[in-house]
């Protein structure tokens, strides 16, 4: 965000709520119909894919035309700079008072000081278009629904305005959008080919869907990776609607899909919820109905993983919902689908038209109501908040990056927190690492609390919670995510109510440290460490890293602690300790400085076993095959957390690489590898690998270097007693009901479980990692433990944790290697079977992670 590449004409808008009427830059119209769509583009929407400039242009044309019945509210720029704003649009007398309306929803709910000014609130309804940007029919389908909306002779209309205010975000992901407007525009000639094989329906990877970083922004609503996420949830908490509606598409054969969700539903939404759910169904199948259309409800899409945009809102009090139409990329203007008819790029904007209207004429037929069950909902949050838990401890455990991270997240999501001000003991607390209930807790002054009573209740309980109820197994997305083992916090869920004081106890004064010492000492534990190797690297500073614990002047260090003698770097004579001071400070790291090398315990500084640290030239590799989130994620991490260099390397040119300017590479899971890692590429990786060069393989890329020649992985082999009960078995296994067949399909699968994994800390590899480890498997591998190598993570009999796993998947994952690290030649291969990266928010794996770049290997 910091590197925004702003476009000519468009502006960095504040994150804080304004509103702006757009200044007439042509003579106003005093009529009060506006231009229609087709008026001001010069074109029938349907016609053609509309730009992201253009669809805001014509917001802004509205806006001129109305200016007392629509607002404009800018709220951020994308990293390619694009322009992200919402509209905002209401009857005359609302929009004269809109931000009395923001301010009154908050104070009703708690999340803003003060009373209501009024005892009358207009329910506010926000509709967001395009979170996916190859998903671009929601973008054109926003402009006519803008258009109907403040047409002043239609009485659904007139309804809508004078009961609610409705908010419309017409791009979520305008660069998304515009990657594939731009090429599908590229492809298209005078007529739309309908042919499926035609070009025009084969999106090149990696496609619109994603952010500029091929990050899935619609997975991101509650952990906020992004820039774009981040700008909008500020907005978003800022208004705090009663009702949001997210609107997608999916496969071309598809017909249209609205609320009710399918199963599971999280547990912890309330009756009226579900019951709302109902009532988009009918209101939207009535005008479907009407019109002969197809759809259906109540499945696939479930109301579960809470960082969705029908999931999050659920659980901040709103009623979510997610519409799903037929066609997404493939089906450009107009395609061919299999039974023979042609569908349209007018016919997908009519029904996510059609759906934007009906949902929002259910809210306009029950303002008063849909208000009332809102503000209940914050009040059972506040005096009576649901889960067993009524306060959260988090041991502080002297790393702040963690702590610092997660409270930034708390913070983005508006989840109150504080300290416990005093050291106290309580009677019982659930333990989250051992998963047991301690009889008694001792709790610090410095330790962060967080209390259940609050506005914000529901949502921290689900984040929290160690492990959610389903009602079904049959998710569409991961089943785990708590929070304490995302961050490897050590965390307990007290049953008592703590109240916290709402600063931060005043932190013991630091020691100053003198510009000039024998050495300067970084404890190895959370990412703000590894940003500061990455500074200190850039810059040329030779670091060296203790392989084992060791005590010098009093303290401990663990092993990984980060080592800065004078020796190495004496090019920089008096300015090293300035150069030091300066990276840990942008870092948020602590550093040490000490006057001897000469350690109590362990390694003296010039051991063999403190070894020196090289800035690596790091690659990673992608292209077809590649889902784009698996190397967005090491992209991002390098250029946005770590602000270190990092080559993408396009698969078609692998073999073509200069292999002596690289020294890490990394291979995130890809369904092609056999095809772009022939023998002869494979060949010249190893014999780089052998001659110094390091190989991470992740997930599938794991998966398809184990048995091959020279790759110490291998997957299990069936023990004769398991091949014995496989013929059992088997002989009633084809005796199945075809209508169970996804629910046995599902014994094999984990959608997103954690695992406790046993971790050899005293390999680099698993460096920093004293606090244990919890993965977030997604994948049912099967790896052998290495016999030629070293098994750094490893799973036993029994280390599940939390979420769904499938009968069978729980088989393979026991005794089963997580990750390893070969020796091959003067080289390292590193397994990650899982990836420790997920999706930007599984803040303990980016730890793991730059082990494996930085320190594996040295």
């Amino acid at each position: 965000m910091k590197h925004l590449l702003l476009l000519a004409g468009l502006t960095v808008a504040s994150l804080s709520v304004q509103t702006r009427s757009v200044q007439a830059q042509a003579p106003s119209s005093s009529s009060t119909t506006p231009l229609s769509p087709a008026q001001f583009l010069g074109y029938k929407i349907g016609d053609r894919f509309t730009p992201h400039h253009r669809v805001l242009a014509y917001a802004e044309q509205v806006a001129r035309q109305l200016p007392n019945r629509i607002k404009l509210i800018p709220y951020g720029t994308s990293y390619e700079g694009r322009q992200l704003m919402v509209v905002a649009l209401g009857s005359e007398a609302n929009m004269a008072r809109l931000e009395e309306i923001r301010t009154n929803n908050l104070k009703r709910i708690g999340l803003m000081e003060g009373s209501p000014t009024s005892a009358t609130q207009p329910p506010i309804a926000w509709l967001s278009y395009n979170v996916h940007g190859n998903e671009a029919v929601s973008s054109e389908a926003f402009m006519d629904v803008l258009y109907r909306l403040l047409n002043t002779s239609d009485a659904v209309s007139q309804k809508i305005m004078n009961s609610t205010v409705v908010i419309l975000d017409p791009g979520l992901n305008p660069d998304g959008h515009d990657r594939y407007v731009n090429w599908y525009n590229q492809m298209l000639g005078r007529n739309p080919n309908p042919t499926p094989s035609a070009r025009e329906h084969s999106e090149p990877w990696p496609g619109g869907r994603y952010t500029h970083y091929l990050f899935d922004p619609n997975r991101d609503w509650a952990w906020q990776t992004q820039e774009i996420t981040q700008q909008r949830m500020a907005l978003y908490q800022q208004w705090m609607p009663q009702l949001h509606g997210d609107f997608h598409e999916m496969g071309v054969e598809s017909p249209y899909y609205f609320a009710p969700s399918a199963k599971p539903y999280h547990e912890d939404i309330t009756p009226y919820q579900r019951k709302f759910q109902q009532t988009i169904g009918e209101y939207c199948s009535r005008y479907f109905d009407k019109n002969g259309w197809l759809y259906y409800t109540r499945e696939r899409f479930d109301l579960f993983y809470p960082s969705y945009g029908d999931t999050y809102p659920t659980y901040n009090g709103a009623i979510g919902m997610t519409y799903e139409q037929g066609g997404n990329s493939r089906a450009g203007l107009a395609i061919e689908k299999a039974d023979g008819d042609t569908l349209t790029l007018r016919q997908r904007i009519d029904h996510h038209y059609t759906a934007s209207i009906a949902t929002l004429e259910s809210v306009a037929d029950r303002p008063a109501e849909i208000v009332k069950e809102f503000g209940q909902f914050f009040d059972k949050s506040r005096n009576t908040p649901i889960g067993a838990y009524k306060s959260y401890v988090i041991k502080s455990n002297g790393d702040a990056g963690r702590s610092k991270a997660l409270l930034q997240l708390l913070e983005r999501n508006k989840i109150s927190f504080g300290y416990a001000g005093k050291a106290q003991t309580v009677a019982s607390g659930f333990n989250y690492t051992t998963q047991k209930t301690d009889k008694t807790v001792s709790i610090a002054a410095e330790d962060i609390v967080i209390s259940a009573y609050q506005p914000k209740s529901t949502l921290l309980k689900i984040l929290f919670e160690q492990n959610s109820a389903l009602e079904d197994s049959a998710t569409y997305d991961i089943t785990a995510w708590s929070l304490p083992y995302a961050f490897g916090l050590q965390t307990y869920g007290l049953t008592t109510k703590l109240t916290p004081t709402s600063t931060a106890p005043a932190a013991s004064a630091a020691a100053p440290v003198p510009a000039s010492a024998y050495a300067y000492l970084v404890r190895w534990q959370s990412v703000p460490a590894v940003q500061t190797l990455a500074a200190l690297l850039k810059q040329k500073v030779r670091v060296r890293a203790a392989e084992k614990q060791f005590e010098v002047e009093g303290k401990t260090y663990p092993s990984g602690t980060l080592i800065i003698t004078r020796t190495g770097n004496e090019r920089l004579g008096d300015r090293l300790g300035s150069v030091v001071m300066q990276a840990v400070s942008q870092a948020g790291a602590e550093v040490v400085a000490v006057q001897t090398g000469f350690v109590t315990t362990g390694s003296d500084f010039g051991s063999d076993y403190v070894t020196g640290l090289k800035a690596p030239r790091v690659a990673v590799v992608l292209g077809d095959g590649t889902p784009p989130p698996s190397a967005g994620e090491v992209w991002h991490f390098f250029d946005q957390e770590l602000n270190y260099p990092i080559t993408l390397l396009d698969m078609n040119t692998l073999g073509n690489v200069e292999w002596n300017k690289l020294d890490v590479l990394i291979l995130p899971t890809n369904y092609n590898y056999g095809r772009f890692l022939n023998e002869r590429v494979l060949t010249a990786i190893k014999e780089w690998v052998r001659t110094g060069g390091k190989l991470i393989a992740m997930e599938r890329a794991a998966a398809f270097l184990a048995g091959k020649d020279g790759f110490a992985l291998k997957e299990k082999e069936d023990k004769p007693a398991d091949k014995d009960k496989a013929k059992k078995d088997n002989t009633t296994d084809s005796i199945k009901l075809y209508a169970d067949r996804e629910r046995t399909a599902i014994s094999d699968d984990i959608p997103g479980s954690i695992y406790r994994v046993n971790i050899d800390t005293s390999h680099p590899l698993g460096f920093g990692l004293t606090g244990g480890y919890y993965a977030l498997i997604q994948n049912a591998f099967n790896f052998d433990f290495l016999k030629d190598g070293w098994n750094v993570g490893y799973l036993k009999g029994d280390n599940y944790v939390a979420g769904f796993s499938g009968k069978n998947a729980k088989e393979k994952l026991k005794n089963t290697l997580l990750m390893g690290v070969q020796n091959y030649g003067r080289g390292s291969i590193v397994y990650l079977a899982d990836d420790p990266l997920f999706r930007g928010f599984w803040y303990n794996g980016k730890l793991l992670f730059s082990n494996a770049v930085f320190m594996v290997g040295n």
